[in-house]
């Protein structure tokens, strides 16, 4: 499966932003979707992941309340709305995809290039 990111963007402390990610192929609904970032200098770490029908997600603790990631298996797409955002936001956030759940990046077979956010103080 092929994966390509977009919305990624400049935007101020407490203001919001969604990311898409499209997934190529016929069988998108059998794989996890997941998000992770990456900030400079740092390593690449879990954001949130949602299960093949979207009927369960994980998140980490830094992101609940105010990420939400949901999926539309009909347009092979999934979604990572961010609210809130904070400085500490600012990275290059990546999908991916497995056939399993997983929240380490060792999890995931299947990377898209990344979209930068970048949040302003």
């Amino acid at each position: 499966v092929q994966l390509q990111a977009s919305g990624g963007g400049l935007v101020q402390a407490g203001g919001s932003l969604r990311l898409s990610c499209a997934a190529s192929g016929r069988t998108f609904s059998s794989y996890v979707m997941g998000w992770f970032r990456q900030a400079p200098g740092k390593e690449r770490e879990f954001v949130a992941a949602i299960s093949w029908s979207g009927g369960s997600t994980y998140y980490a603790d830094f992101v609940k309340g105010r990420f939400s990631i949901s999926r539309d298996n009909a347009k092979n797409t999934v979604y990572l709305q961010m609210n809130s955002l904070k400085p500490e936001d600012t990275a290059v956030y990546y999908c991916a995809a497995n056939r399993g759940l997983g929240v380490s990046t060792r999890d995931y077979d299947y990377w898209g290039q990344g979209t930068l956010v970048t949040v302003s103080s």
